[in-house]
């Protein structure tokens, strides 16, 4: 396990994903717009926003093909 994977798992144990950010990291793996899962999700675009940078903090990402990938890893698409 290199130390990416260790600080990720490490996020992720100390602080899990809540329901919500679980459902917008599921929508991150689509290719729509943050504005689209906004519109899905019933919620504005800076709502959508908010939680998407907490997930990358919690999972230890900075861009969603990075969450996406972690996603994947993970069993969560």
């Amino acid at each position: 396990m290199n130390t990416i994977e260790a600080t990720r798992e490490t996020s992720l144990l100390n602080e899990p994903l809540t329901r919500r950010e679980r459902v917008v990291l599921a929508e991150l793996t689509e290719d729509v717009t943050l504005e689209e899962i906004a519109t899905r999700l019933f919620v504005t675009r800076n709502t959508v926003k908010s939680q998407v940078r907490s997930v990358y903090r919690k999972i230890g990402v900075s861009s969603r093909s990075q969450a996406v990938s972690w996603a994947e890893a993970n069993g969560l698409r």
